[in-house]
């Protein structure tokens, strides 16, 4: 979907045997770092989630230590973006709607500071072999409307997510339970209820590591029977069981903000610390870091490219500049003019092999991203910059202009090769030097097509009316390889904007996210990372650091392993 990262500690692919996620107290998760911040991912520089490497790890059954006190009342003021659907879990795949769906709700397990699978809802999660896990609820749970939280909650709603004629864009979040099917509508019959608080998940491939890894990831929120009634509606005034709830009909303000307050009955390990959140939907980031400055703003996750060589100085210790889980590129479409074929490898190469990616880090962004040498990031674990094909990624003038050549020779080129973007990320300034860099190397017409915002870009990407490339990235949904493969990549996932497919990639994904231990998952995810090297699909450009900071008077700031800031720790006053 979505998501980010400061730093993954120790997660790796488990064997497969019984492993359990033993219950955690309800203390309040400090994570790893106290000054923290994320990116806004697919609105700003991450993608539908945009989280990974592996399966989970047992959850800590440390007591982290309490923030310091503020005034438990206060509003905390973030800055946001709109989301693109209605705040429904298996609909939604980018950051604008995640971060306010992973607030108003409470699954199975969440992740912590540091990428931890914490169990929430669950008492234990249990891979009972390669292909089985059994959950069991803690079953003091209750929806904001008094309905309690049982398996059948769980249930309902991932087979409403992964029904076919539903159409949820987090469909193949339900890929592996056994009975989905992607082309017609039928039941997920591997979800079986023992009882209201214990249910099974059999699973049609032995990732059961992998998976038990996956739900602290939204699209696998439980849903009141209410939801069902009319899912429309629902998702314009969600009813969820996390630390906070909408403050009440018309919370949300389409296109300026939502108001959030405490959820008083939620008693997991996120109970807030403050009086809710007023997320504000800024249409430029210059705006939010405007705000930020005269404290009108309490914390703000994507310093503007225009302040990136003075928010240091500017904020002083309230900065932040950190590596995030967070992969940038732009996509080209499937059946784009002369990018098909043997002439679109050689023109795909050749664009990748224009893009001189370490002086536009160091010019246009100073320094705050890295060039990228693979489709993954290099806080996840099995990250690598030694790929076989990695070449291709690095600026090469005098190649790049001879496979450009070579593809001329099969099909004249002609017109201007555009890459669409939302003009309210902040991603002009890259654009254009990427365009010049373009032009500059290959002697074409090149230049940024901009789009008024980020649901605007989105609607002609996900209805395939789109016909030039079109900036994408990935903000890390859990934290493994996996993520940034199979999502964005694997044959009809849910992210892959592209239509791209290729069965040996799908073959090696699929083994990756059923080894058994880490160094295989790793070898696996290598070799279909090659194969992405050949026929890049999206053509990778750097990877982004978290870029933040908070106002004065504005405490217990820290930014998650997915760059997220965890709102629930944050006081002021």
């Amino acid at each position: 979907m979505r998501r980010t990262k400061v730093a993954v500690s120790g997660i790796a692919l488990l064997a497969a045997a019984a492993m359990v996620l033993t219950a955690c107290g309800s203390s309040t998760d400090n994570g790893e770092t106290t000054s923290s911040s994320s990116e806004a991912a697919q609105s700003s520089e991450s993608g539908a989630g945009e989280s990974s490497s592996g399966p989970a790890e047992s959850s800590s059954s440390e007591a982290p230590s309490s923030p310091a006190a503020g005034d438990a009342t206060a509003i905390i003021k973030v800055n946001g973006s709109e989301p693109e659907n209605k705040l429904i879990p298996t609909n939604t795949n980018e950051v604008g709607g995640g971060r306010i769906l992973d607030s108003i709700f409470a699954g199975l397990a969440y992740y912590d500071g540091s990428g931890k699978l914490v169990n929430d809802l669950a008492d234990s999660i249990t891979v009972d072999d390669p292909t089985d896990l059994t959950v069991k609820l803690k079953g003091d749970s209750k929806f904001t409307n008094g309905q309690t939280v049982t398996s059948d909650s769980f249930i309902k709603a991932w087979q409403f997510g992964a029904k076919f004629s539903n159409k949820q864009l987090n469909q193949s979040w339900f890929t592996d339970i056994e009975g989905f099917d992607a082309e017609k509508d039928s039941e997920l019959t591997g979800l079986k209820k023992v009882d209201d608080t214990t249910f099974t998940i059999k699973l049609n491939a032995p990732v059961a590591n992998d998976f038990a890894q996956r739900l602290g990831y939204s699209a696998f929120y439980p849903l009141p029977d209410v939801a069902f009634d009319d899912m429309d509606a629902f998702g314009e005034n969600p009813i969820g069981n996390g630390p906070y709830m909408l403050k009440g009909d018309g919370a949300w303000q389409h296109d300026v903000q939502i108001d959030l307050v405490v959820n008083p009955d939620y008693n997991g390990g996120r109970k807030a610390a403050n009086g809710g959140l007023t997320i504000v939907f800024y249409a430029s980031q210059d705006a939010a870091y405007s705000d930020l400055l005269s404290n009108n703003l309490d914390v703000d996750d994507a310093v503007p490219a225009s302040a990136f060589a003075t928010f240091e100085q500017d904020l002083g210790d309230r900065a932040v500049n950190q590596p995030a889980a967070i992969f940038q590129s732009f996509t080209l479409p499937k059946d784009l003019a002369h990018f098909t074929g043997q002439e679109g490898e050689l023109r795909r190469a050749a664009i990748s092999m224009a893009i001189n990616r370490d002086q536009i880090t160091k010019v246009i962004f100073n320094g705050t991203r890295t060039p990228a040498s693979d489709f993954t990031s290099p806080v996840i674990n099995g990250w690598s910059d030694s790929l076989q094909g990695a070449d291709v990624l690095k600026f090469d003038e005098a190649k790049a202009k001879d496979l450009w050549a070579q593809a001329d020779a099969i099909s004249k080129w002609s017109g201007t090769f555009e890459i669409a973007y939302n003009s309210d990320g902040g991603h002009q300034p890259w654009v254009d030097a990427v365009a010049n860099s373009l032009k500059n190397t290959l002697g074409i017409d090149a230049a940024g097509k901009p789009y008024v915002d980020f649901a605007t870009l989105r609607k002609d990407v996900n209805a395939r009316t789109i016909k030039t490339a079109f900036r994408t990235g990935w903000q890390a949904d859990y934290p493994s390889q996996f993520n940034f493969l199979q999502p964005l990549y694997g044959t009809k996932a849910s992210s892959n904007d592209s239509d791209y497919s290729n069965p040996d990639f799908d073959k090696l994904v699929a083994q990756g996210a059923s080894a058994s231990d880490a160094t295989a998952a790793t070898a696996d995810y290598a070799k279909a990372q090659e194969i992405l090297l050949k026929d890049l699909p999206s053509i990778p450009l750097w990877y982004s650091n978290v870029t933040g900071g908070f106002a004065e008077g504005v405490s217990n700031v820290t930014f998650g392993w997915n760059s997220v800031p965890l709102y629930y720790q944050i006081t002021k006053g």
